[in-house]
């Protein structure tokens, strides 16, 4: 059995102390690939070195997340576009829009949005989209530069029925199921059960977003089995059969 970990920062603080040794717990647990986005010019050097030391299991992507656009956000894409010029990355990302803490920079982070979205397709890259309290500005972003050339997750999904059919529609995109799909009363549970699996793969956002009964605590890649096996239930479908279909999923997105 073969789980993949689409999204997860084990490049953070909160694995300091033990970050090999979590690494290996979730290699133990059968999650042997975890996909890592970047944050900002920041977290490139934590980034960096994981995928030194773990590089079987340990893929990176390059951009610039929406809650790091500032003032000085020009300078951070152009960062960001040289380091997609410099070495292999698997996706932009993750990128985005984010108006849930702040909205002052919202109109920089719809254009950091839609310039790196034109990057990953120069490149050929999938894009890792985040989106908070910005469904709809960053879905209208993606619908008009939407081609053949275009494909990606929009990361850590709870939003409603119709938005999942509206990425779905878009051809090239997954959904992004983390731990909220074990919370009770989010709703995420009820919208999977009528989506089929081909359009969906797992993530942790680690250290953030712990499924049940870890919940609270320190979000680890190794949990994907925990959020994995939320979904089995609800789909009445094996452990197995789940992994085999996300991590294809997986591979359709990322080419690995």
């Amino acid at each position: 059995m073969i789980l993949t970990d689409t999204h997860t920062h084990l490049y953070a603080d909160e694995f300091q102390p033990d970050r090999a040794e979590m690494i290996r717990r979730a290699v133990d647990s059968g999650v042997s690939r975890m996909f890592l986005p970047n944050i900002d010019s920041n977290s490139i050097p934590g980034l960096f070195q994981l995928i030194k030391a773990f590089p079987d299991n340990c893929f990176p992507m390059m951009g610039l997340h929406p809650c790091s656009v500032n003032e000085q956000f020009q300078k951070e894409l152009s960062v960001v576009e040289h380091w997609l010029g410099k070495r292999k990355f698997y996706a932009v990302g993750e990128i985005g829009i984010d108006l849930y803490w702040d909205k002052t920079f919202a109109e920089q982070q719809q254009y950091a949005f839609e310039y790196q979205i034109k990057l990953a397709k120069r490149l050929g890259l999938p894009i890792v989209i985040h989106t908070r309290n910005a469904f709809k500005e960053a879905f209208e972003i993606v619908e008009r530069n939407n081609d053949s050339n275009l494909k990606g997750i929009f990361h850590c999904f709870s939003g409603t029925l119709d938005e999942a059919h509206q990425v779905t529609a878009l051809g090239g995109f997954m959904l992004g199921i983390g731990g909220v799909l074990t919370f009770k009363n989010s709703g995420l549970d009820t919208i999977v059960t009528q989506l089929g699996l081909e359009h969906l793969v797992l993530e942790t956002d680690a250290p953030y977003l712990a499924p049940v009964p870890v919940r609270g605590k320190r979000n680890e890649s190794a949990y994907i089995t925990l959020i994995a096996q939320r979904l089995a239930d609800l789909k009445k479908t094996s452990l197995d059969e789940v992994a085999r279909i996300t991590t294809a999923n997986s591979k359709t997105i990322f080419g690995i």
